[in-house]
């Protein structure tokens, strides 16, 4: 989960760019990926690890953003599914 102290959230986020197109979000996220396989080594723990903290945040994001949005969409233009 992305839920870590407020101070350290203030301390990353000084550190991270601010990407402003999904390109350079991609390269953020590849960047910080590289750099964390450089720091644990590469390894199929370390892959793993990562993998996993990718696919965490994916649902997060869809649990949190995605969902409730497609909720409202449901509402607003009608739901595709009937059965």
């Amino acid at each position: 989960m992305p839920y870590i102290p407020t101070a350290a959230r203030a301390a990353m986020l000084d550190r991270a760019m601010k990407p402003t197109t999904a390109g350079e979000f991609n390269y953020l996220i590849s960047v910080v990926a590289n750099d964390y396989i450089a720091r644990y080594g590469k390894s199929y723990d370390t892959i793993n690890a990562l993998i996993g903290v990718l696919e965490c945040a994916k649902l997060e994001l869809y649990r949190r953003i995605a969902a409730p949005y497609e909720d409202v969409k449901i509402v607003t233009n009608g739901d595709v599914f009937t059965v």
